[in-house]
């Protein structure tokens, strides 16, 4: 028992040291987990054997990513997505594997051994790709989008890889283990359709997959209801785990891949109202065994062979990288995937994924690739995503820059016309701002600088136009000098503060509104010079919490004079605030003083709260003087 413990401290202090500095210097998890297997495996040997063992109880964790994307993939979205996920993604992963099984054969594989080896690099990494798209902020760019779809595809091509790989075990390779096998005087494995007739094996087959589907619609809810009604969370857990875990069992038992019993059963409760609590239950044991995964996947790696072949690891991984990207390439061309997104979508796939180390051991197991190819062939899906951070950095250091550039140069929308009011930025603020005064007569400049939006926003007929609103000659020409008011609402704090010094600085007469992200970031707008902030978040804070107290039993009337004295009174205690955070130093803003003031500020608003002014109504909460005749007109010109 006390190995057991031993063993899984090693495991766990090797991804708690190493995943948290992978993820800081940009590497990502999945790399992370990688490394510290090699630490732990071949570098120091901490690990050794075992970790084979191990590894088999680890991949557990793929059944359950694969039960999560099932849960993501409502039938209605797929629909909605189906020309890119069948088009581009179907075609990535056809194109991919024929050129690379082609280059297999001409290398004197096996035709079965060739085409293994083209289904297991037609696949990407989804865990290193979509966190880093996340890390770099790239996630709403073209590029992605379609990166998206291809591995959404890839993903859901792994069911029927895993269901088609037995059927290409090589004679020689199954006749060897089964002798092996009978050596050794190993357990037979439990099965259902042990020794049943072909008609009978198909009939077991499409039993289960329909049970799965037909049990899982219509006998889930009642379940979870149950289950849910006993109040008891880790109840819970532990019916989604039995949900799992007797899918994968069921497909075992009758000689089919459990991810794709799980994955069946994932797109059959994507509709469920439990879909979410599912999610947040299995998340974790998933995310914990797929890194026990890539963990011994990478204590796994022989240097051995590394260092004998190293040259010919290093020739593979460069050749499958560059074919996969010269196969994006191509589809990003035919369908007009342009400009920095048509490199971002062939660079950010151009690796092999975590599923080609799922495929490649599978393929060990039912006998397809001979062990000795197949341990190179995990080097070079290894080394492919250990590389992977690089061509991301090419992508943001070189690539990007250079059309970053020539979007500079005259690629931006031409403005032919001028209004009252610029807004920088069109995003869920921007456009809010945008639709009340266009709604009420206001002649608008809208600018954004994501082709993507603007593009979306043209679509629902809302004018705007595509440039990077910091740039003085754009400003110049959406008539900053004759604007009255410039709205800011982009999402970079710096851009915001120097857009709002340069306009102030040089055309003084005109207004500017800015949205702050935070308290911190209104004063830095504000000593900048802009006339009016208001954190992104503040009203809408301030409305739940009006409508929270109205759920409690608070009177609505109560209610909105609070709500009004709680905005007067910080709003009073604003300036105080901003005057000792502007005089405060460098790093010291938030000193003790300014500390002070805000607490004190927090006691004002107690004890304005417990005042009652029901009976001494301002003219401001009786009601507004109505205003004069045709002063609308000024704003129509």
């Amino acid at each position: 028992m006390t190995i057991y413990f031993v063993q899984a401290f090693i495991y766990l202090v090797a991804a708690v040291i190493a995943v948290p500095l992978a993820k800081k210097l940009g590497l990502g998890s999945v790399l992370g987990y990688l490394i510290a297997g090699v630490v732990i495996g071949p570098i120091t040997g901490i690990v050794g054997q075992e970790t084979v063992t191990i590894q088999h109880f680890a991949e557990f964790g793929v059944v359950m990513m694969l039960f999560l994307v099932g849960l993501e993939l409502e039938p209605k979205m797929l629909w909605q997505m189906r020309n890119r996920l069948l088009g581009l993604g179907g075609l990535q992963v056809v194109i991919t594997t024929a050129v690379t099984a082609g280059i297999a054969l001409i290398l004197k594989q096996p035709w079965t051994v060739a085409l293994a080896i083209g289904l297991v690099f037609s696949l990407s990494s989804t865990a290193i790709v979509l966190q880093t798209f996340n890390e770099k902020g790239l996630s709403k760019t073209e590029g992605s989008k379609n990166a998206f779809s291809v591995l959404l595809m890839q993903d859901i091509a792994v069911i029927p890889m895993l269901a088609f790989i037995p059927m290409l075990a090589l004679p020689e390779l199954v006749d060897a283990a089964q002798h092996a096998k009978s050596a050794a005087e190993h357990h037979e494995e439990l099965s259902l359709v042990a020794g049943l007739p072909t008609w009978a094996y198909a009939l077991a087959i499409l039993g289960s997959i329909s049970g799965v589907i037909i049990l899982g619609h219509f006998l889930s809810r009642p379940l979870f209801h149950y289950v849910a009604s006993s109040g008891l969370r880790e109840i819970f857990v532990a019916t989604a785990l039995l949900l799992v875990v007797g899918i994968a069992a069921l497909m075992s038992l009758v000689g089919l891949s459990p991810a794709l019993g799980t994955f069946l059963a994932g797109v059959v409760l994507a509709n469920s109202e439990f879909r979410h609590e599912l999610e947040s239950n299995i998340e974790p044991f998933k995310g914990l065994l797929l890194g026990l995964f890539f963990i011994t996947v990478g204590a796994g790696i022989n240097f051995a062979i590394l260092s004998e072949n190293m040259l010919l690891i290093i020739t593979l991984t460069l050749s499958v990288m560059l074919i996969k990207a010269s196969v994006l390439w191509l589809l990003a061309v035919i369908f007009k995937i342009k400009n920095s997104d048509r490199w971002l979508f062939s660079l950010s796939l151009a690796q092999a994924g975590e599923f080609g180390f799922v495929l490649l051991s599978f393929t060990m197991q039912n006998n397809v690739i001979p062990d000795p190819i197949a341990s190179l062939l995990q080097l070079v899906v290894a080394l492919s995503m250990f590389l992977t951070p690089l061509l991301f950095i090419v992508f943001e250091k070189v690539i990007l820059p250079r059309y970053q550039a020539k979007s500079n140069q005259g690629e931006y929308d031409t403005i032919d016309e001028e209004g009252c009011v610029i807004i920088a930025g069109i995003g869920r603020f921007g456009q809010i701002v945008n639709r009340l005064l266009v709604a009420n007569g206001v002649k608008t400049i809208v600018l954004d600088h994501e082709a993507g939006q603007v593009e979306n926003l043209r679509k629902v007929n809302v004018k705007s136009y595509f440039g990077d609103a910091t740039r003085p000659d754009l400003l110049h020409t959406a008539g900053i000098e004759h604007a009255r008011l410039l709205v800011i609402a982009i999402d970079n704090k710096e851009e915001a503060k120097e857009l709002t010094h340069y306009v102030k600085k040089n055309f003084p007469q005109v207004k500017v509104l800015a949205r702050a992200f935070d308290k911190g970031h209104s004063y830095e707008l504000k000593a900048a010079g802009a006339d009016y902030t208001v954190n992104e978040t503040y009203h809408s804070a301030l409305e739940l919490s009006g409508e929270a107290m109205t759920s409690l039993g608070f009177h609505p009337f109560a209610v909105e004079h609070k709500k009004t004295t709680f905005a007067q009174t910080e709003s009073s205690a604003s300036e105080l605030l901003f005057d000792k955070w502007k005089h405060g130093s460098e790093g010291e803003r938030f000193d003790l003083d300014y500390r002070k003031l805000f607490i004190e500020l927090e006691e004002s608003i107690k004890q304005a709260m417990a005042v009652d002014r029901a009976d001494k109504h301002s003219s401001d909460e009786r009601g507004w003087t109505p205003p004069p005749k045709g002063y609308e007109s000024k704003f129509e010109e």
